[in-house]
């Protein structure tokens, strides 16, 4: 297991690789060009002076999250080519850096999404949190919200000049049914798989959140079965996976150990967090500690070390602690992803001394 840290990078994140060189057993940043918007090439001269940046605090920039996919080729529309085409040669010039992994997902118009960045938990934190009844008919109130609340600092997936247009975006996804979509991502991995295997890179697409339809949008990557349908379907070594738990957890009948036991050789990166549950439908992150929440942080531990895994991990998303909600992205706080990697080390470390059986 390699831990890593997701960075935002310099002017557009309140942590340092200074303070996240404290967190014992960090070995790299999980980075991006975070003002590049959806089909830009990131350029040779952009990744050197990130890569002077991680490199220089004593990490390595192994893997990028994320090299996002363009509205049209999701949609599939004729000038998709031109941007796989700039796809392929940002791969190129991540490879010059060493990069091995690219995180990216398929998801239309909306990445990630919430109902309450800043939700009160019982013992004074505040957390990430998704009401299930906001999520109906009104997406610009729900995107007003969020863009409203980033404290002015960009977010992959939640760009502004997209969120701008959401009418026209919804307008254009409008014919883009499950199956096409699933057609859409087919044809962009066949695509680049032949520069994957040209750089060394693995694709490890990041899977649905939440894992269900929203605003009448299809999301195709949200159980086990998904999975299997989309590893099949480029069933290619670079084809991988970013295996989140949080996201795929959001779903109580997705047995995330299962999952990870039955596709971990297909596993190129993984994100590790914890969800409480509500009975109406609703859920909010809560800290790594496997009792807090009802994802079965343990048996997730157990079955990446059962299976021998040797690829990248990181906390996904932290509560706020002690004040920080004002000066952090929201979900992203310091201190809670610093102690969700110590509880994360202490499951692995005993399972090493005791070989699994914990």
């Amino acid at each position: 297991m390699q831990m890593t840290f997701r960075w935002y990078g310099d002017g557009n994140d309140d942590i340092t690789p200074e303070m996240i060189r404290q967190i014992p057993g960090v070995g790299g940043l999980v980075w991006a060009l975070h003002d590049k918007q959806p089909g830009e090439i990131w350029t040779v001269e952009e990744i050197e002076k990130v890569r002077a940046r991680i490199e220089g605090a004593g990490f390595h920039m192994d893997v990028v999250e994320s090299v996002n996919v363009h509205d049209d080729i999701k949609i599939g529309l004729p000038t998709r080519d031109q941007y796989i085409e700039n796809y392929k040669t940002t791969l190129k010039n991540l490879a010059k850096f060493g990069v091995k992994v690219v995180t990216y997902n398929f998801m239309p118009i909306f990445d990630w999404t919430r109902t309450d960045l800043f939700h009160p938990l019982e013992d004074g934190s505040n957390a990430l949190y998704y009401e299930k009844s906001k999520i109906q008919d009104d997406y610009k109130e729900m995107a007003e919200y969020i863009l409203k609340n980033l404290h002015g600092k960009t977010f992959p997936g939640w760009e502004p000049e997209r969120m701008a247009k959401l009418d026209e975006l919804f307008e254009a996804y409008r014919p883009v049914t499950k199956e096409k979509l699933w057609e859409n991502l087919q044809y962009f991995l066949e695509a680049i798989m032949p520069t994957c295997h040209e750089t060394g890179i693995k694709m490890a697409i990041h899977q649905d959140d939440p894992p269900w339809d929203i605003f009448g949008i299809p999301r195709l990557l949200c159980d086990k079965e998904s999975i299997g349908r989309f590893l099949h379907m480029v069933d290619d070594e670079y084809n991988c996976l970013c295996l989140c738990s949080g996201s795929l957890g959001a779903n109580m009948k997705n047995n995330v150990a299962d999952i990870i036991r039955t596709y971990c050789d297909r596993i190129a990166f993984a994100h590790i967090r914890n969800l409480r549950h509500y009975p109406n439908g609703d859920f909010s992150e809560v800290s790594h500690r496997d009792c807090d929440g009802d994802t079965g942080i343990l048996e997730i531990m157990r079955a990446y070390h059962d299976c021998g895994y040797t690829g990248y991990v990181r906390p996904d998303h932290g509560r706020h602690l002690w004040g920080e909600e004002g000066h952090c992205r929201p979900g992203y706080g310091l201190y809670d992803r610093a102690l969700g990697i110590m509880y994360l080390w202490g499951c692995w470390d005993m399972l090493e001394r005791l070989g699994g059986k914990i």
